[in-house]
């Protein structure tokens, strides 16, 4: 499950309703997709799309998306630190990006403009779609793994548009995952 971070108000959110509001109040759509038993998180790509079909095919007719695969990435990855200055630096986008995460852990930024900048921590089984033209900017983990699901509108893909009047310099990737949160699941602070 997902872990908000509002760190210009020391907040933090774990609770999975409260996470779902919040997001929703900033036009990000969230949900928790079943893992267990559906299908091995590190099947082959085609199984994995297969195994969430029916809520693929959801979100396509819902959000006009065309295309849905399987973006893998490791630590060893080949030319991962390129791979990700292409998304550690805050830009929009002109269609949604949604993400449906199978494995590893990344964070989100997101600076509404008129609010504090917020982070959302994803991990398995957290579904995200962050709207078209939504200021953001994504970092994965120490451990630098992440495996999802990607959804596009326009075949080629997601293009960033960097914003000259950027934010991203300020904020670090904010990780705590399951260890930090099981003391306290369930609250907020």
């Amino acid at each position: 499950m997902a872990i908000v971070t509002v760190p210009a108000e020391a907040r933090r959110i774990t609770d999975s309703g409260e996470i779902t509001a919040f997001l929703a109040g900033h036009g990000i759509e969230y949900s928790v997709w079943p893992l267990e038993d559906r299908v091995d998180p590190a099947a082959p790509a085609e199984k994995i799309l297969d195994a969430y079909d029916p809520e693929i095919e959801e979100l396509k007719r819902r959000g006009g998306f065309v295309t849905a695969d399987v973006v893998d990435i490791y630590p060893d990855t080949p030319n991962l630190d390129a791979m990700l200055q292409k998304f550690n630096k805050e830009h929009t986008h002109t269609e949604d990006e949604v993400r449906f995460i199978l494995q590893g852990r990344g964070v989100f930024h997101i600076n509404p403009g008129d609010r504090p900048v917020f982070a959302i921590e994803v991990w398995a089984g957290d579904m995200i779609s962050v709207p078209l033209g939504t200021r953001h900017w994504f970092d994965l983990c120490t451990d630098r793994r992440i495996r999802a699901i990607r959804l596009f509108q326009d075949t080629s893909g997601w293009t960033p548009h960097y914003l000259e009047d950027s934010v991203h310099a300020g904020f670090e990737p904010l990780c705590f995952g399951p260890a930090w949160i099981a003391p306290a699941r369930g609250t907020a602070t």
